[in-house]
């Protein structure tokens, strides 16, 4: 028939398949590997890049969702301990895929001294392969996993966390830089 647009299915099973036959041709990051680079707009629509930062340590944490309970805790616990990653040299960036207008009102509301980067497109979280299938009372989508990414000053992964508790994950990434 003339006319008629073909309809997709619902949003979520066109992202399962797409991340499905991305993560067939990726392997997973491995520590010593070179950081996938990355550009995307933070809370004031400023564009920051990995290459921004050379010459310096940079912790790249994913987290699903702004002011949400355990996305909140991980961003207060990393602004607490903000002065003791500047004081080791290390950047705090982080990365999800909500808007930068909700990235600065997540910012303002916690006053948050580190850019959060606005990942809608998800092209971040795919190419560290933190865009994952999850599972909450039975039914599957897809998010990010709670991940982060110390990315050393030649631009190399010195360590990686994933599905890190909110509460307990700064202390953890502190210590080992």
């Amino acid at each position: 028939m003339q006319g008629r647009r073909k309809i997709r299915g619902p949003a979520d099973a066109r992202d399962k398949a797409r991340a499905g036959a991305w993560f067939k041709g990726m392997s997973e990051l491995l520590v010593g590997a070179k950081a996938p680079a990355f550009s995307a707009p933070d809370q004031s629509s400023k564009t920051v890049s990995l290459s921004d930062f050379a010459g310096k340590t940079v912790v790249l944490y994913f987290y699903p969702k702004d002011d949400t309970p355990g996305c909140t805790a991980e961003a207060c616990s990393f602004r607490d301990e903000f002065s003791a990653f500047k004081k080791k040299g290390a950047v705090v960036i982080g990365v999800s895929p909500d808007s930068v207008k909700s990235h600065t009102k997540f910012i303002e509301k916690f006053t948050l001294p580190f850019p959060l980067l606005a990942d809608v497109d998800r092209k971040i979280a795919e190419a560290y392969g933190v865009w994952v299938e999850k599972s909450m009372y039975g039914k599957k989508y897809m998010g990010v996993e709670r991940s982060t990414f110390v990315i050393d000053a030649k631009g190399k992964l010195s360590a990686i966390y994933r599905k890190v508790k909110p509460a307990e994950h700064t202390a953890e990434v502190l210590a080992g830089l």
